[in-house]
């Protein structure tokens, strides 16, 4: 029978006890040594901030293909006020200057005549008309040359006019008496150019102040005529149909015939 033998022991005792010692510190977490007294909710929230902390501070992984962003930059509030509160300047006059045309103005050069309420009768002949009259006059080599209009009683609206190219004396009469009575026949004489004492002779200028003379595109209207035209224009208008002398604009009439020779005034 083997002898009772002693339980084994180390013959280093103190030794051991040492070597236990320095191999604790390795072997703890990298937690501090009191983190065990916190209740376990608490800890986990403290490790789960100092985690977030730890990977927000780190810049996100970029992809190959991705382009780095751009730094954007802010700029103070008061220069973006100060820059929209600033007017736009203001144009220079020289950008203006080609946008300004001369006004045309149309005078009576022969026997201007008033209304009932003492008013001066008048009428414009617009541009194109003067240029076309102008035309007509080179070509025909006939300074003289005017267009004679007139009021009649008739067509679909109860009053129609009536124009003519006429050629006027060289000369013309002596200027009648203010307040000259028409004639008792305002057509006659009409178609030979003849100027009788109750016509009235308006002439087209380029600017207003201009002296004109009886060479400028014009034209001529009997008093009856003038008293239902006064205020209107006279304008030349190409259509389909063809191109024609035409009164436009004129204040008196109330409705006129689609080819605009009829008309009716306000009685």
């Amino acid at each position: 029978m083997v002898p009772f033998a002693s339980p084994v022991s180390c013959a280093h005792s103190a030794s051991a006890a040492k070597l236990f010692i320095q191999l604790a510190p390795r072997r703890a977490p990298s937690q501090p040594v009191l983190d065990f007294l916190v209740p376990r909710s608490h800890a986990a929230i403290g490790t789960s901030a100092r985690a977030f902390r730890s990977a927000s501070a780190r810049p996100p992984p970029t992809k190959s293909n991705e382009l780095p962003r751009a730094v954007g930059w802010r700029i103070p509030r008061g220069m973006l006020s100060g820059l929209s509160a600033r007017p736009a300047p203001p144009p220079p006059p020289t950008a203006i200057l080609p946008y300004m045309t001369s006004r045309s103005y149309t005078q009576a050069v022969y026997n201007p005549q008033n209304d009932e309420d003492g008013n001066e009768m008048k009428m414009e002949i617009t541009p194109r008309a003067a240029k076309r009259l102008s035309d007509i006059m080179t070509k025909d080599s006939n300074p003289h040359l005017a267009l004679r209009i007139q009021v009649e009683s008739g067509g679909c609206h109860g009053f129609q006019y009536l124009m003519s190219l006429v050629t006027l004396p060289e000369s013309l009469p002596t200027r009648p008496a203010a307040g000259a009575e028409p004639s008792e026949h305002p057509g006659d004489g009409a178609e030979s150019g003849e100027v009788r004492e109750d016509d009235t002779i308006f002439t087209y200028t380029a600017e207003e102040g201009e002296e004109s003379d009886l060479t400028a595109p014009k034209i001529i209207l009997d008093q009856p005529s003038l008293d239902l035209l006064k205020g209107s224009k006279v304008d030349f208008t190409m259509e389909l149909i063809g191109s024609q002398f035409k009164i436009v604009d004129n204040p008196l009439a109330t409705s006129s015939c689609g080819c605009g020779t009829s008309f009716d005034i306000k009685i």
